[in-house]
């Protein structure tokens, strides 16, 4: 048995640490993930006004501060007992979808697969191709993604006012009330992007992709097709990605995208060969047994739990906790968002062969097909001249959650006043679900699972960082 240590990672937001025990054959025997940068914004939090939480939450992360922003705004609207307007619901939808696909985007150009450049693959025949395109810095696809992305930001202009960081979201909905003909404006960005998806990503139009229905369905489809998704499923077939990456196979969802009678993507539990279970908060716990901070009374529903630092606490090895449902680990993520609602593709190939680093993937990529239609509905339906935002008084004593789809996953705020400052405000990030800790049953995390059997010797190629990047990490929203 021998051990080692992988990190910090590049191109990943925040601070990363894997540690791996290997067998005598150079395979994971165990892994551990470290969350090494402790930041502490729930204790920043502390005694403060609960409005001032708009202002500071946001700052958690600089990728994905808008989901930061939803889930606040959300928990106070529960505190307030208030509910958007529907021009209100539209805006964050379109505000929070355009963070997400700009997230999905980042992650597939930037931090994935540039990978597949790494020397260890030199001796495939796809390599001299595969690195001119995505090589980190130098691959010709970053100078057309980076336009791209940059196109679904422009829309926190018109909608938001600026990104990251904004205040345009509140409890009630958005402050900035878009006119006529910033409504056309919105909808000639949301084209760009779509022409983008369709002639350099996809190859094909965004409803033909989000219609495929099975595992037969996308080989066939991806079938000498140009563009960059089907590349990488080439790539992926011939490493074998498909066998790498399977965790425990239970996925979790808030759900994601409100409208007035449900949800676009809706909240549940899925395990593969069962219909979908309805998904209780009072269910969910944090386990802080291997994490530098206070084991309370055992785990606690985050209603009621507390961060308090214990650093040189025996068997710890993570600021990060353990959250778990009815006590067990589960997977969350654009691969869960979609198994939950149904999507018929990912259901057949999880029901067959189990998540997988190509199966993660696969579920951004129809994200992004799915969810850009959904936003162009949500710009034509804005109403100019209707409100977008309900006013509310805030009491001095309250509680609230908000529970919302983030680009990686399920995030939820728990928050708590008392005469009119926070006492109480406790975070799970997605990267808090797929990347914790052992709890106090010994069960691993997520990640932990997925990485055992894989080869991680010295000389072995990079499926480690394949395994870790389909997850795609955000430490700084982990560790708050």
């Amino acid at each position: 048995m021998s051990r080692r240590i992988l990190g910090p990672f590049n191109r990943v937001e925040g601070d990363l640490e894997v540690i791996l025990d290997l067998d005598d054959a150079q395979r994971v025997a165990a892994a551990r993930v470290n969350s090494p940068l402790f930041r502490g914004f729930e204790q920043v939090l502390l005694g403060r006004d609960p409005l001032d939480a708009l202002a500071i939450v946001p700052r958690i992360c600089g990728i994905c501060s808008v989901s930061q922003s939803v889930a606040t705004a959300s928990a106070l609207a529960d505190a307030m007992g208030i509910r958007p307007t529907a021009n209100g619901i539209r805006a964050t939808n379109l505000i929070l979808a355009a963070e997400n696909l700009a997230d999905h985007l980042s992650h597939f150009y930037l931090f994935f697969m540039p990978d597949f450049a790494h020397r260890a693959y030199a001796s495939r025949p796809w390599f001299e191709a595969t690195a001119a395109r995505f090589a980190a810095l130098q691959g010709s696809a970053s100078a057309q993604a980076l336009p791209a992305r940059a196109g679904l930001l422009k829309l926190m202009g018109f909608l938001a006012g600026k990104w990251p960081h904004s205040l345009g979201l509140q409890p009630g909905g958005t402050t900035r009330a878009p006119g006529a003909s910033e409504r056309i404006r919105i909808l000639a960005q949301l084209r760009e992007c779509r022409a983008f998806l369709e002639q350099i990503l996809f190859g094909d139009r965004l409803e033909a992709v989000a219609a495929i229905d099975s595992r037969a369905g996308l080989a066939t489809w991806a079938e000498g097709r140009a563009g960059d998704f089907p590349a990488f499923l080439a790539l992926a077939a011939d490493l074998g990605l498909e066998h790498r990456g399977r965790a425990y196979d239970r996925f979790l969802s808030h759900g994601a995208y409100a409208g007035q009678t449900a949800p676009l993507f809706p909240a549940g539990l899925w395990e593969p060969g069962t219909d979908p279970a309805p998904l209780d908060p009072a269910r969910i716990s944090e386990d802080s047994r291997h994490a530098w901070l206070v084991d309370e009374e055992g785990p606690l529903h985050p209603a009621r739990g507390l961060t308090r630092v214990e650093a040189g606490k025996p068997a710890a090895y993570t600021w990060c906790k353990a959250p778990r449902y009815a006590g067990q680990p589960f997977e969350v993520g654009a691969l869960a968002r979609q198994l939950v609602a149904g999507q018929p593709l990912l259901r057949d190939w999880v029901n067959r062969q189990g998540a997988s680093v190509p199966a993660r993937i696969t579920a951004r990529m129809l994200e992004l097909a799915r969810v850009l239609p959904a936003m162009e509905d949500w710009a034509r339906s804005l109403e100019p001249g209707q409100p977008y935002c309900t006013p509310g008084e805030l009491p001095a004593d309250g509680h609230g959650a908000g529970l919302i789809e983030a680009a990686r996953g399920s995030l939820g705020h728990w928050l708590e006043f008392r005469r009119g400052r926070i006492s109480r405000y406790q975070i799970i990030a997605p990267t808090t679900w797929n990347f914790s800790p052992r709890d106090s049953q010994g069960q691993p995390g997520p990640l932990e699972k997925a990485l055992e059997g894989l080869p991680a010797g010295p000389e072995a190629p990079p499926l480690v960082q394949h395994v870790v990047r389909s997850f795609d990490p955000c430490m700084v929203c982990t560790v708050h």
